[in-house]
């Protein structure tokens, strides 16, 4: 049988949020397609709850190198660059494939100092970005450089959508043409699916039938202004609305949010249900979903709303309006319109019709759209496409499987000249001399 493509798989780390379960779906589908993903992620801050349990349901197997740390630490990171190269030059993989911000910094430095083991593919996915808002005019700066000069050691650029590629660009990381989008697989079915489905959350916590249950998902951080989930709610009970607030979720905010909902005086009417592997039930509970994030790559929690059958309403950033249209199967708002947000919520309260007719949109909408099968046939189509190029470039030929090469060949011919135009243009070029 022929030797699968070999794929080393480097994440920051596997915490709550889309890149983990985006990395394990895409290993668990690729393996049964010709490829081998050996996947590796660093430590967990401490109070930051794993997503780990994904990749283990679905088999695949992960190597820990807890030197791979959120934080700039010089040392961990020396060590963590010395741990990657060894990996390089034991695994020998054709391709290297990084996710996030720090994993694409340190892997793929680890790539240039493995001498004859550097992969002869390298491909770095853009989750979102912390190049703007994030820190100071400083270390801003230094970390667009970092990213500028990282972009030019890729073959290719993915972004999950495209916002994200166009705030890269404007950001200078690398021209349009260097970048594809592959947006976001989430198996949806399983996680909306999952033993909490059945489940009336609405009596087990005793909240009133005729509440409206304004729902949150996610991580408690400064980025997803959980602050404003608050006043926005406080806002749509001062415009008459019975909402109350389920927040599922925990993180280094959550003392601050508690304390805030008993400053706001709507205590009484907020949930913390805290950290939830299981959340089918919860996305039942909602009548809607609010995310008023700062920013966002591809917000996995409205996806699930969305797919639910739940309007979102959210903030215009990031990759949100790729999920989320506006007056289709949700509303946009602009960051810090907390008025904005509330009056939309009260809209939804108070139009049961709209609620549904929005509800249904958005579940048609992200079923196909970020499904995981979509999700691997995109991204085998890129690897095919960059493999192709790099054998027509160097004249040495990586060990394809024979077995569906023909299929991937039509797949990559039929998608890739416009997911990944300068490839298409390389091969061109070299197909005509």
């Amino acid at each position: 049988m022929p030797e699968p493509i070999r794929i080393l798989r480097v994440i920051a780390r596997l915490n709550m949020g889309g890149p983990a379960i985006h990395v394990s779906n895409l290993a668990a589908g690729l393996e049964t397609r010709g490829y081998h993903t050996t996947l590796v992620a660093g430590s967990l801050p401490r109070g930051e709850d794993s997503m780990a349990y994904v990749a283990e349901r679905l088999g695949v197997s992960v190597v820990d190198v807890p030197e791979i740390q959120r934080e700039v630490a010089p040392l961990y990171d020396a060590r963590a660059i010395r741990r990657l190269t060894a990996l390089l030059r034991a695994e020998r993989p054709h391709i290297l494939h990084t996710h996030t911000a720090k994993a694409g910094a340190l892997a793929r430095a680890a790539a240039l100092v493995a001498g004859s083991a550097r992969p002869p593919i390298v491909v770095h996915t853009f989750h979102g970005h912390v190049l703007k808002g994030y820190f100071g005019a400083g270390r801003t700066a230094f970390f667009r450089q970092v990213e500028r000069n990282l972009a030019r050691t890729s073959d290719v650029l993915v972004a999950v959508s495209p916002e994200v590629r166009d705030e890269l660009v404007e950001h200078g990381i690398a021209p349009t043409e260097k970048f594809t989008v592959i947006r976001l697989g989430i198996p949806l079915d399983e996680r909306l699916g999952d033993a909490t489905v059945d489940l009336d959350y609405r009596h087990l916590y005793g909240i009133p039938t005729d509440a409206f249950v304004v729902g949150w998902v996610g991580r408690m951080t400064g980025v997803k202004d959980t602050g404003a989930v608050l006043e926005i709610v406080r806002a749509a009970r001062a415009l008459g609305i019975e909402a109350v607030l389920c927040m599922v979720g925990d993180g280094p905010d959550r003392e601050r949010l508690e304390q805030l909902a008993h400053d706001l005086d709507i205590a009484r009417s907020t949930y913390f249900v805290g950290y939830q592997e299981d959340v089918a039930g919860y996305y039942r509970l909602f009548d809607a979903f609010l995310l008023p994030s700062v920013n966002e790559g591809t917000p996995v929690s409205a996806i699930e709303a969305l797919a639910s059958g739940t309007p979102v309403v959210a903030t215009r950033v990031g990759g949100v309006p790729d999920v989320v249209r506006d007056e289709v199967d949700g509303f946009l708002v602009e960051p810090g319109d907390t008025d904005g947000a509330a009056e939309r919520l009260a809209l939804l309260a108070t139009d049961p019709a709209l609620r549904a007719r929005l509800g249904e949109s958005g579940r048609a909408y992200v079923r196909e759209r970020y499904s995981v099968e979509r999700l691997v046939e995109w991204e085998r189509a890129v690897e095919y496409r960059t493999q192709r190029t790099r054998i027509i470039e160097s004249g040495q030929r990586l060990q394809l499987r024979a077995v569906g090469a023909h299929e991937e060949e039509r797949v990559a011919h039929a998608q890739l000249p416009s997911l990944c135009p300068h490839l298409a243009t390389q091969q061109r070029h070299h197909g005509s001399k």
